[in-house]
């Protein structure tokens, strides 16, 4: 596992850029395999999307890797975060809204298809674009959070009845997360539970540096969240029964790509959500990963097993 500076060293020497798409414009880097400059054509490109409170860095040990193996790799920082756009309007945020900016990316790039990738809310788009778009997804692969066949009501209120108001979810829909999780940028992401009302209200110190985060790591973190706050990635939150509502159309559908699952066997969300039943959605799964011992960050806390894992996974499509 890298704990030094080599994956921050690498990252520092890309050079990301502007891409318009879907009337905004994505913050993206991107690596290609080193044989041919672009990446191999034997070998599909692949988009790795971030989830919540993260950014295209979060994938700084996968990108150099999955270059090298001969893909073009393409990590954008997702609507709201970063270095892109983030509408003020809450409901821009929906689903369908995401899914269509990464359609977009791959027109801006000149790309038929892709491998897309996600972790935490990124596993959730990707996996929503394999139903949305299915012929630009060429396979998929979640980590942390798996697909789920549609809600017979809306998620919220399913939330609610089972795990109360102060479960995070339910209450990042209030007014109140922004000023709280901005309040000591080094304990909120730090955090080793999920923020809530009673989290907030505690006066206690950071958490201590896990060890899969240098403190150089971590102030690439601290300091974008500093400048864009946490609005943009609150606002997938927000659009939960929305999201609900505009996929009904897609009631039932399955994800027919190749794909892929993995998850820490210490990650809470394993706690309520349903990781036994994936063969309910995905009808062509190359693989399913538990990490002993790992818990939600992944591909930052594991790198070099979910390195191992995707290229498996890329190698089998």
């Amino acid at each position: 596992m890298a704990t030094d500076s080599s994956a921050l060293a690498a990252w520092e020497k890309l050079a990301p850029r502007q891409v318009a798409t879907n009337g905004i414009e994505l913050h993206v880097y991107e690596a290609w395999g080193a044989e041919t400059g672009e990446g191999s054509a034997e070998r599909p490109p692949v988009v790795l999307c971030h989830g919540f409170p993260e950014l295209a860095f979060s994938w700084r040990h996968q990108i150099t890797a999955l270059a090298d193996a001969g893909h073009r790799v393409i990590v954008p920082d997702m609507r709201g975060y970063g270095g892109s756009s983030r509408p003020a309007d809450p409901a821009a945020y929906d689903m369908v809204t995401l899914c269509a900016d990464l359609a977009g990316l791959l027109d801006a790039l000149g790309l038929a298809d892709a491998v897309f990738v996600g972790h935490d809310w990124g596993a959730a788009v990707v996996w929503h674009m394999a139903l949305l778009h299915p012929g630009r997804v060429r396979a998929v692969a979640g980590l942390s959070v798996p697909p789920a066949p549609r809600a017979p009501v809306p998620p919220l209120s399913i939330l609610r009845s089972r795990l109360g108001d102060d479960f995070y979810i339910c209450w990042f829909q209030t007014a109140e997360p922004e000023t709280a999780l901005r309040a000591d940028l080094r304990r909120t992401l730090l955090s080793r539970e999920a923020p809530t009302a009673a989290w907030a209200a505690r006066d206690e110190p950071a958490a201590p540096l896990p060890r899969w985060l240098t403190e150089d790591e971590l102030a690439v973190y601290v300091a974008t969240f500093e400048e864009t706050g946490f609005t943009g990635g609150l606002n997938y939150y927000r659009n939960i029964d929305r999201t609900w509502e505009l996929m009904e159309p897609l009631a039932g559908r399955t994800v027919d790509q190749p794909s892929f699952f993995a998850i820490g066997s210490r990650d809470p969300v394993g706690a309520f959500s349903a990781t036994d039943r994936l063969d309910r959605v995905l009808t062509d799964q190359r693989g399913q990963l538990v990490l002993d011992g790992a818990g939600h960050w992944i591909q930052q806390e594991r790198p070099d097993e979910v390195n191992a894992a995707l290229l498996g996974f890329l190698g089998s499509i």
